[in-house]
């Protein structure tokens, strides 16, 4: 008999520790990081163009929309917009001896668009 209750409140006592355990199941569905904007992935797609060509970053205005850099004596702006279709125009200038080399402009243009992935 003291073997029987011995045996049941055993039982009862681990039936109640794993009542007491929380099992949190992950809901259904799919999970996805938050995506980058437009405008960011642009940004990052500009800067990285201009610093692959060896361009010296000299300023970044996000707000603005600006980047400026410089290399060899020429000056290389690029000018970020976000459009109203949600779609952002990006251009790309440089000014000052651009005969020093006058690919330059075409090289970052072209380094932008493979790293947009066109």
């Amino acid at each position: 008999m003291r073997t029987t209750l011995r045996a049941l409140l055993v039982a009862g006592l681990c039936t109640g520790l794993l009542a007491g355990c929380t099992y949190y199941q992950t809901a259904p569905g799919v999970y996805t990081t938050a995506p980058t904007s437009t405008f960011d992935r642009s940004w990052s797609a500009a800067r990285n163009a201009m610093l692959e060509e060896g361009v010296r970053i000299v300023e970044e205005e996000r707000s603005t929309g600006t980047i400026r850099g410089d290399r060899n004596g020429i000056g290389v702006l690029a000018l970020l917009r976000s459009q109203a279709d949600g779609s952002v125009r990006v251009e790309f200038r440089t000014v000052g001896a651009t005969t020093v080399d006058p690919q330059l402009i075409e090289r970052i243009s072209s380094g932008y668009d493979r790293l947009m992935g066109r």
